[in-house]
Parts: structure tokens; C-alpha cells; sequence
């Protein structure tokens, strides 16, 4: 009895450990459970309402252009298929009971005790997607998954492994959102990312969460000789707090990562993000370009560099844009030289529209607020992400619906 009551002590000791970053969250006010959700074997079964909210996140529920679908509905995968030959899309429990050597994947990248977040986590092994592209597979079409959170004051948590094996090419959208009148929420989202020699593969997530969701995705991934990461991250209504920091390792030679985001801070929003990449790889290239606005909120953007190979060469970029007077934005560069010959640039700026730019569009007939509304499109620009022509196109959808419900 006393060694239960020790080991229960324990545990909660355990789930206490804070982050290094974020405000302090308590778990114990969301719930758990929501495993009971219902299989879809077509996404036409999907609400109208539903169908709505997911397409704001970049989600197409009539699945055309996509080459694959995966959705997990609170903490049940409701569905899963790919329909490209090569490529593979399963929950996370299930491919783990179909391939032993998974295991070496799962809890690899990413320490279950890295804080009390990715503990919690640890004690779910069904929630959250597998998706994989043979060796020398190139997907059409994106792959995509969302997590959608339809109960209020659930507690969501995702276990995602991407597998791009060698020679193979993926995209993947992954579109955060919650039902329409969900409010309040946790998501924690485990991803762990393996880009195999000569690979390729484009990571976007966009969120969309309800106002009082609280979010904290733990995500690494590791790139081999010859291949690409590239990742987006779009967020642009309001949510209460997200907290997170990818980090890649270019461990092959001729590696390469870039790090693209767009964030919209609104009022009562916390957001705390960066990217963090590690260039140990002969010949690594790394960049990092962000693009932050608040309308109230407060932003921190952080952006790490670490180069320990010579030779490798990066580029970090933030920028923050003030529209109210009640918002703030932090930019957090920082770039670390573990050897010589490295070479690691970075610019930062934080500011308000000029006045000049305003009044220059006023004289060519735009309003004052039309002019405001052309200037800040031109600074949330999806074409700097660099993403093929089909997907940036998905992604400037995504942008155009999140506009007009938001601003």
C-alpha cells in the first residue's frame, strides 16, 4: 500500500515538470477520454458545419488533389487511407501493432521527459498518424491530417510519426481546428519526423483552434545526406496560448531545412514559437523566416542556428508587424558557432506600418483601411514559403477563408 501511494507521488511529481518556455499550464482542467468516436469510411459523412471548419485549416473533406486522408476526432482516429500506391497512412497504434520495427521511431527523437507535456503524452499509444512514402515514391498530391477536437474542455494528445524514405517525395498538410462551438481545449501533438538520403518532404500545419485552446506541439526531426525539410506554419486567428520549438539536426552531408511561419497574435493570445536547427552535416544549409502580427497580442518568435560542421551556412529572418498598440512581439534570434568556418547570418525588425506607405496607396484612390488590409497581405505573403505551385495554392486558400472570418 505504501509503495502505491509512493509511486502515485511520484507521477504527479513527473507530470509537474514545466517547460523551459510558455506559461504555466494545469492538465488536471481538461478531460480526458474521447476514444469513442465513430469509424468514417468516407468524409462525406461529416457535418456540413464540420466539413467547414476543417477546410479553414486547409483540410479538403471532398479529398480532391490529395493522395491521402487522416483524421483524429479527439482522441479517436475516425479515419485513415491513402490512395496513392507507396505511400501509407495509419494511426499510430495501429502501425505500431503491424510493424515491430516501428518501435525504433516511437519516443526516439522527442524524450517522453522532456517536460510535463510530452509526459502526459507518453501514456497514449493510439492517438495520432503514421504516414510514410516508400523508398523512390513520389506523391502526387499532399497527404492530409487533421486534428479536430469536437468536445469542450477535451484534452487531446497525438503521437505522429512521418517516415520520407530514400529517394522518396511527400507533402503533408496538417490542419489544426476545433468544432464550431468548442471553445475551450488542450491538443499536445508528439511529432517525430525522419527525412531518409536523397528525401524530400514539405511539413505544413495550419491552425484554426477555438479562442480558449491551449496548444503545445513537440516536434524534431533529422534529415540524411541530400535531403529537404520544409516547413510551414500558418496561424492566424485567435487562440489562448501555443508554445513550441521544432528542431531539425542536418545530420548528411548536403542537407537541407527551411523554416517558414506566418503568425497573427489577437488579443488575450500568448504565443510563444521559433525553429531551432542544428547543422552538423558537411555542406548543410538552413533558413528560418518569419513573419509575426499582433492586433492585441503578445508574440515571442524565436529562431536558433547552431552550426558544428564547416562549411555549413544559415540564415535566420524575423519580422514582427504592430496594428495595436496593446500588442507585442519579442524576436529571439539567436546563431551559435561550434567550429570554424560556419557562417550564420541574421536580420530582425519590429515595427508599425509607415505612414508613408498608407498615404501613398490613399493617393492612388485605396481607403485608408483598404490600404492597411494591401500592406498587411503583402506581409503575410504565402510565396515566400517556397512551396510547390499545387500546395501554395492550397495554403493561400486556407489564408484567403481565415481572412474573412478573422479580420
Amino acid at each position: 500500500m505504501q509503495e502505491g501511494l509512493r509511486n502515485k507521488e511520484l507521477q504527479v511529481v513527473k507530470l509537474d515538470k514545466k517547460a523551459y518556455h510558455g506559461e504555466e499550464i494545469d492538465l488536471d482542467r481538461y478531460l480526458t477520454g474521447g476514444k469513442d468516436r465513430p469509424y468514417l469510411e468516407k468524409l462525406d459523412a461529416l457535418s456540413d458545419e464540420n466539413k467547414q471548419d476543417m477546410l479553414i485549416a486547409g483540410i479538403d473533406t471532398s479529398e480532391k488533389e490529395r493522395t491521402g486522408s487522416f483524421i483524429l476526432e479527439d482522441n479517436t482516429v475516425v479515419h485513415a487511407h491513402a490512395f496513392q500506391e507507396g505511400l501509407e497512412v495509419l494511426g499510430t497504434g495501429a502501425a505500431l501493432k503491424k510493424y515491430d520495427w516501428l518501435q525504433d521511431y516511437y519516443w526516439n527523437l522527442v524524450q517522453p521527459d522532456m517536460d510535463k507535456f510530452t509526459e502526459a503524452a507518453e501514456t497514449d499509444r493510439e492517438g495520432g498518424y503514421f504516414i510514410r512514402a516508400l523508398p523512390g515514391v513520389k506523391a502526387v498530391y499532399p497527404i492530409q491530417a487533421c486534428m479536430f477536437i469536437g468536445q469542450e474542455g477535451m484534452l487531446q494528445s497525438a503521437h505522429n510519426i512521418i517516415i520520407a524514405e530514400e529517394g522518396s517525395e511527400l507533402h503533408l498538410i496538417t490542419g489544426c481546428t476545433t468544432g464550431r462551438h468548442v471553445n475551450s481545449g488542450m491538443h499536445i501533438g508528439i511529432t517525430e519526423i525522419y527525412v531518409k538520403k536523397n528525401a524530400k518532404l514539405s511539413f505544413t500545419m495550419v491552425h484554426n483552434w477555438g479562442e480558449d485552446v491551449v496548444v503545445r506541439p513537440r516536434t524534431v526531426s533529422v534529415v540524411e545526406d541530400g535531403g529537404t525539410y520544409l516547413s510551414n506554419y500558418i496561424s492566424m486567428t485567435p487562440v489562448r496560448t501555443v508554445q513550441m520549438y521544432p528542431t531539425t539536426y542536418l545530420k548528411g552531408d548536403k542537407s537541407t531545412a527551411r523554416y517558414h511561419s506566418i503568425i497573427v497574435g489577437f488579443p488575450h493570445s500568448d504565443i510563444d514559437v521559433g525553429s531551432r536547427v542544428v547543422l552538423q552535416g558537411d555542406g548543410s544549409r538552413a533558413e528560418i523566416i518569419a513573419r509575426s502580427l499582433t492586433r492585441g497580442g503578445r508574440i515571442v518568435n524565436r529562431g536558433s542556428l547552431i552550426g558544428e560542421q564547416a562549411g555549413a551556412r544559415g540564415h535566420l529572418e524575423c519580422q514582427g508587424l504592430m496594428l495595436s498598440p496593446d500588442g507585442v512581439i519579442y524576436a529571439v534570434p539567436e546563431l551559435e558557432a561550434r567550429t570554424d568556418g560556419v557562417e550564420l547570418s541574421h536580420e530582425a525588425a519590429v515595427g508599425k506600418i509607415a505612414q508613408e506607405e498608407i498615404e501613398y496607396l490613399m493617393s492612388r484612390g485605396f481607403t485608408e483601411d483598404e490600404a492597411t488590409s494591401m500592406i498587411v497581405r503583402g506581409f503575410l505573403n504565402v510565396k515566400i514559403m517556397g512551396l510547390p505551385a499545387e500546395l501554395e495554392a492550397e495554403v493561400q486558400k486556407a489564408i484567403e477563408l481565415t481572412d474573412e472570418s478573422s479580420f
